[in-house]
C-alpha cells in the first residue's frame, strides 16, 4: 500500500525516474521492469490515472496495485516493434489507396521475418482481406491533422504522427487543446441554454400567475393609445376647423346642386329679353308634375294603394298566385312598404288584417292535414315570423333571451354533450393525452358500444344533469315573459289556432296547441337560441365568436325545448336520453299553459280602437313612401293576375286598373330629361333611378264630405291665398299686426304690380289648371280690401274651430308653412320660396316675442335649442338610418337643432359620445322645395338619412307653434 501511494505521488510529480524507482520496490522480479521504458511507464500510468479521475463514479481518485500492474504490462510492449507495425500500417494504407495488389505483396514481405510466409499467388486475397479489415478498423481509428489515433484493447488510445514519426500513449498537446476547446464550447453552449431556459420558464410562470393584472394593463395601454390617437385627430380637426367646414360646405353645395338638377321635371325656354318660360308639355312630364293628366294618374295610384291597403283580400289572393320565391321578395318589399312597416297603430291594424286574411286563405286552400302547418313552410307564417323578428320584434327577443343565453355562454365550465360516440372519443383522447401512450380501445364505435363503458355513462349523466339545469333557466325566462311577446305575433297564433280548428273540428286541444308552439317557440324563438349572434340577441366583441362547445350547449338546450314544446319524447336514436322523458312531459305542461295563454288576446279592433270606418272620420290622410320600381312591380302583378284576384268587371280594383292602363316605364314616371338619351349607361342609370321613392297620399276613390266641410275647406284655402298676397307686400311681426296696420301707398303700388304679373301668368295657364272665378276676383282686390276680407274669413273660420284669435291665428300660419308645397298656386318655385320666407318671418317674430303682464312685448329672444338622440328621432320616424352605424348605437349619437338669427335657417350639430363631430345648416325653404318635388328622403352629413316630410313637421312643431 505504501508503494501504491508512492507511485501515485510520483505520477503526480511527473518524474519518470521517481516512477521507475517506485515500480522496482514492490516487484519480486526486477527484470520485469525495463529502465529503458521509464518515460513510457510514466505516460501510461498518468493516462490510466487521468481516465480514472474523469470517472465521476470512482470510489477513489488514485491507482490501485492491480491497475498499476496492468499498466506496466501494457507498457512493456516493445515500442520499437510497435513503431515498425505502425509504419507497416501506414505503408499498407498507402498501397490500398493506390489499389495495387502487387504493392501490397512487397510491403508485406519487407515486414515479416520469414518471407516464405507470404505467398505471391495470394496477393489479390491479401488485398481484399486488408480492404475489408480497413473498413472495419476505420470505426476505431481517427486522425487529427498528421496524428493518427488507434484504440487498443478497446480501452487505450495510441497516437502516431505520420510526419514526425512521433508516438504517444497520451493525447498529444494539439489534439488535447482542440478537444478541450470543443468540450469547453459544448459546456458553454449547454450553460447558456440552461440559463435561458430557466429565465424563460421563470418569466412564463410570472405571466401565468399574473394573467388578470397583465390583461388589465394591456387593456389600459390599448385604451390609452387609442384615446391619445383619437384626441390627436380631434385636436387636428379643431385646429383646422375653418378649412374643414369650407371643404365640407363646398362638397355639400356641389352635391346638392347635382341632386337638385336630377329632380327637375321641367324644361326652361329662354325667350327674348332673358325671360324664362316653363314649357307645359304634359306628355313629357313626370308623375309629380302639375298637368291634369299626370295629376289624375297620381291620384289613381293613390286610390289603388289605398284600396290594397284597406282591403286585404286582394293582396292575400295575389300572394298565393305567385311562386314562393317571388312572393317572398314581394312581401319583404312592397307589402311591408305599403303598411309603412306598421309604424303606427292604423298601419299595424291593417297589416294584421292582411296577415289574418292571407293565413285563413292559405289554410283554406293549401292545408290538407293538421300537420301540414308543422311539416311544411307556410308562406304567411314565414312572413309573420320575418316581420316580428325585424326591428320591431328584435328588442323583444333580446329582452326575452339575452340574459339567460349570455349566462350559458359565459359559463366556461359548462360542458353539455349528449352524443355517446362523441363523449367516448373525447374520453379516449383524454386517456392518450394523460398517459402519452396509444390507447388499446377501438376508436370507431357505435352508440350501443360507447354506452357499454362506465366512464361514458358517467360523463353522459353529468351532461344530462347540466342540461336540465340550464334548460330550466331558459324555460323560466320564456314562461315569465309572456307580456313581452309582440301583440301581432300572439294575435296570429290565435288566428292560426282558430282557423285550424275550424277546418279540422276533430283536432284535439293538444294538437292545436302543438301548432301554436311550432309558431311561437320553434319558428320564432328556437333559431335565436341556437344562433344568438346571428339574430343580434347578444353583443359580440370585435372579432369574437361563439366557440363549438358554447354552440353545442345552446343547441342541446334548444333541442330539449323543441321536444318539450311538441310533446315529443326521446326515442329511437335518442333512446340514451330517455331518462329525460319525464322532464319533457313536465315541461310540455308548462309550455301548454303558456301557448294557451298566448292566444288569449283581444281582436285588433278592440286593441287599437279602430274599424273599417275609422278613415272616414280621420282628418289627416295616410302617406306612404314607395319606390317607382315597387309601384311598377305591383301594377304589373295586379294586371298579370287580375282574373284571379278581381274577376268581376265592376270590381273597384278592375276599374282603377282600367283607368291606369298599361304598366308605365321608369322613364315615363320621371319625365323627359331625367335621363340623357345619349347616355351609354342609360339602362344602369334608369335602374338606379327606379329606386327613387315618392310619397303617395292615400285616398279613397269615394271619399264623402258634407257641404259644410267642403265650404270650410274652400274658405280656408281662399283665406290662405289672400294672406300670402298680403304678407308678400306688407311684412310684420304678427298676422294681427299686419291686418290692423294700414298699408302704405308704396305697398299698394307693389301689390298692384304683383297682381298684374300674376294675371299675365294666368293667361298662359291651360284652362283646366286655372283658379276658380271667385279666387280670380279676390286677387284683383286692393291690399286694404283683401285685409278686410281676411278678417271676415278668420271670424267665420274661428266659429268652425279651424283658427283661434287667442293665439293670433297661429294655426293658419302653421298650415301655410307646413303644406305650402301642395298649395294651389302655380307660379314659379322661386316666388313660392319668397312667400314662404315672409311667412316664416312672421312665425319667427311671433315666437320670439314675450308679453308682460299688460300684454305688451317684453323683447325678442331666440327659441331654445332642441336636442334629440338618434334613437329618439329613429323612433319618431324622422331618422331612417346612419351609414356604417348599427341601430343599437343610435343612443350614442345626439343632434342639437338651433334656430339662427336668419329666418328659416337652422344649425344642426351632431355629437358622438358627447364629442361634437360635424355641423350643417338646414334651410326650411330647401326642405319645402324638396317636399314640393316629391323628394321623400334626404341625407345630412352625407351619411344620415332623414324623412323630409317628418323633418319639416318636427321643425314646425318645435319652432313655429303646435
Amino acid at each position: 500500500c505504501h508503494s501504491v501511494g508512492y507511485i501515485n505521488e510520483a505520477i503526480d510529480e511527473g518524474n519518470p525516474s521517481r516512477t521507475l524507482e517506485t515500480l522496482l520496490l514492490p516487484t519480486a522480479n526486477i527484470s520485469d521492469v525495463d529502465p529503458a521504458h521509464a518515460q513510457h511507464y510514466q505516460d501510461v500510468l498518468y493516462h490510466a490515472k487521468s481516465q480514472k479521475l474523469g470517472d465521476s463514479e470512482s470510489v477513489s481518485k488514485v491507482l490501485w496495485l492491480d491497475e498499476i500492474q496492468q499498466a506496466v504490462d501494457e507498457a512493456n510492449v516493445d515500442e520499437d516493434r510497435a513503431k515498425q507495425w505502425v509504419t507497416l500500417v501506414v505503408d499498407v494504407n498507402q498501397c490500398l489507396e493506390r489499389k495495387k495488389s502487387s504493392d501490397i505483396l512487397s510491403t508485406l514481405k519487407s515486414s515479416t521475418c520469414n518471407a516464405n510466409d507470404i505467398i505471391p499467388e495470394c496477393a489479390d486475397r491479401y488485398y481484399d482481406a486488408l480492404v475489408k479489415a480497413k473498413e472495419l478498423k476505420s470505426e476505431t481509428v481517427s486522425s487529427e491533422g498528421s496524428w493518427l489515433k488507434l484504440n487498443l484493447h478497446e480501452k487505450y488510445d495510441y497516437y502516431y504522427n505520420t510526419d514526425s514519426k512521433e508516438s504517444s500513449w497520451v493525447t498529444p498537446g494539439s489534439c488535447l487543446y482542440k478537444e478541450s476547446w470543443l468540450m469547453g464550447q459544448e459546456i458553454e453552449a449547454f450553460w447558456k441554454g440552461y440559463k435561458q431556459q430557466k429565465e424563460y420558464m421563470h418569466r412564463r410562470q410570472t405571466f401565468i400567475d399574473n394573467t388578470d393584472s397583465i390583461v388589465k394593463i394591456q387593456s389600459w395601454f390599448r385604451m390609452a393609445t387609442a384615446r391619445k390617437s383619437y384626441l390627436s385627430r380631434l385636436q387636428y380637426f379643431r385646429d383646422h376647423n375653418n378649412e374643414i367646414v369650407k371643404i365640407q360646405s363646398l362638397l355639400r353645395a356641389n352635391k346638392a346642386r347635382d341632386d337638385y338638377k336630377t329632380l327637375g321635371n321641367k324644361k326652361l325656354n329662354k325667350k327674348k329679353g332673358g325671360e324664362m318660360e316653363i314649357l307645359n308639355n304634359t306628355d313629357n312630364q313626370g308623375i309629380k308634375s302639375l298637368s291634369k293628366e299626370r295629376r289624375k294618374t297620381l291620384e289613381t295610384y293613390q286610390q289603388l294603394f289605398y284600396l290594397l291597403q284597406t282591403n286585404p283580400l286582394y293582396l292575400a289572393k295575389l300572394i298565393f298566385q305567385m311562386p314562393q320565391n317571388k312572393s317572398t321578395k314581394f312581401m319583404d318589399t312592397v307589402i311591408f312598404t305599403l303598411y309603412n312597416y306598421a309604424s303606427n297603430q292604423r298601419e299595424e291594424y291593417l297589416l294584421l288584417k292582411l296577415f289574418k286574411t292571407a293565413l285563413e286563405e292559405e289554410i283554406k286552400s293549401k292545408v290538407d292535414q293538421v300537420q301540414d302547418i308543422v311539416t311544411g313552410n307556410p308562406t304567411v307564417i314565414k312572413m309573420v315570423v320575418s316581420f316580428n323578428r325585424g326591428a320591431r320584434g328584435q328588442n323583444t327577443l333580446r329582452q326575452l333571451l339575452a340574459p339567460v343565453v349570455k349566462e350559458i355562454i359565459d359559463d366556461k365550465s359548462l360542458i353539455i354533450n349528449t352524443n355517446p360516440v362523441e363523449v367516448y372519443k373525447a374520453w379516449v383522447n383524454q386517456l392518450e393525452t394523460q398517459t402519452g401512450e396509444a390507447s388499446k380501445l377501438p376508436y370507431d364505435v357505435t352508440t350501443e358500444q360507447a354506452l357499454t363503458y362506465p366512464e361514458v355513462k358517467n360523463k353522459l349523466e353529468a351532461s344530462i344533469e347540466n342540461l336540465r339545469r340550464v334548460t330550466d333557466k331558459v324555460l323560466n325566462s320564456i314562461i315569465s315573459s309572456l307580456d313581452l311577446l309582440p301583440y301581432g305575433l300572439r294575435y296570429i297564433a290565435k288566428v292560426l289556432k282558430n282557423s285550424i280548428h275550424e277546418k279540422f273540428p276533430d283536432a284535439t286541444e293538444d294538437e292545436l296547441l302543438k301548432i301554436v308552439g311550432n309558431l311561437l317557440y320553434y319558428r320564432y324563438m328556437n333559431p335565436a337560441i341556437v344562433a344568438p349572434d346571428g339574430f343580434d340577441i347578444i353583443d359580440m366583441t370585435a372579432g369574437g365568436q361563439i366557440n363549438s362547445d358554447q354552440r353545442r350547449n345552446l343547441g342541446s338546450v334548444a333541442k330539449v325545448l323543441q321536444h318539450a314544446a311538441s310533446n315529443k319524447l326521446f326515442e329511437g336514436e335518442n333512446e340514451h336520453l330517455s331518462s329525460m322523458n319525464n322532464y319533457l312531459s313536465e315541461t310540455y305542461q308548462e309550455f301548454r299553459k303558456y301557448f294557451k295563454e298566448a292566444c288569449n288576446v283581444p281582436e285588433p279592433e278592440e286593441k287599437f280602437n279602430m274599424d273599417k270606418y275609422t278613415d272616414l272620420v280621420t282628418v289627416s290622410k295616410p302617406v306612404i313612401y314607395i319606390s317607382i320600381e315597387e309601384i311598377i312591380s305591383t301594377h304589373s302583378l295586379l294586371l298579370e293576375h287580375q282574373d284571379a284576384i278581381a274577376p268581376e268587371k265592376n270590381d273597384l280594383l278592375s276599374e282603377l286598373l282600367g283607368s291606369l292602363g298599361e304598366v308605365p316605364t321608369v322613364e315615363s314616371f320621371l319625365g323627359e330629361g331625367a335621363v340623357d338619351p345619349n347616355d351609354p349607361n342609360k339602362a344602369n342609370t334608369l335602374s338606379q333611378l327606379s329606386k327613387t321613392e315618392i310619397s303617395l297620399v292615400l285616398t279613397s276613390k269615394y271619399d264623402i264630405e258634407d257641404g259644410e266641410a267642403i265650404d270650410s275647406r274652400s274658405l280656408m284655402i281662399k283665406t290662405k291665398k289672400l294672406i300670402i298676397d298680403v304678407i308678400r307686400n306688407q311684412p310684420g311681426n304678427t298676422l294681427a299686426e299686419i291686418l290692423e296696420t294700414p298699408a302704405t301707398a308704396q305697398q299698394e303700388v307693389d301689390h298692384a304690380s304683383d297682381m298684374v304679373s300674376r294675371a299675365k301668368i294666368d293667361s298662359r295657364t291651360p284652362e283646366e289648371m286655372k283658379h276658380s272665378q271667385s279666387m280670380i276676383e279676390d286677387a284683383q282686390l286692393p291690399l286694404e280690401q283683401k285685409k278686410r276680407k281676411i278678417q271676415r274669413n278668420l271670424r267665420t273660420l274661428e266659429q268652425t274651430g279651424h283658427v283661434s284669435s287667442k293665439n293670433k291665428y297661429q294655426d293658419i300660419l302653421n298650415e301655410i308653412a307646413k303644406v305650402f308645397g301642395n298649395s294651389i298656386l302655380s307660379s314659379s318655385i322661386s316666388r313660392h320660396l319668397l312667400i314662404i320666407s315672409q311667412v316664416l318671418g312672421i312665425l319667427n317674430a311671433r315666437r320670439s316675442i314675450k308679453l308682460d303682464g299688460k300684454g305688451e312685448p317684453k323683447g325678442a329672444k331666440r327659441a331654445k335649442p332642441v336636442k334629440y338622440t338618434a334613437a329618439k328621432l329613429h323612433e319618431k320616424g324622422v331618422l331612417l338610418g346612419i351609414d356604417d352605424l348599427q341601430t343599437n348605437q343610435f343612443k350614442n349619437v345626439t343632434f342639437d337643432i338651433i334656430a339662427t338669427e336668419d329666418v328659416g335657417i337652422f344649425d344642426v350639430r351632431s355629437k358622438f359620445l358627447g364629442v361634437e363631430m360635424e355641423k350643417v345648416q338646414l334651410n326650411i325653404q330647401d326642405l319645402l322645395q324638396m317636399q314640393y318635388e316629391g323628394v321623400a328622403v334626404m341625407k345630412m352629413f352625407d351619411k344620415v338619412k332623414v324623412n323630409v316630410n317628418l323633418l319639416i313637421y318636427l321643425l314646425n312643431k318645435k319652432f313655429y307653434g303646435k
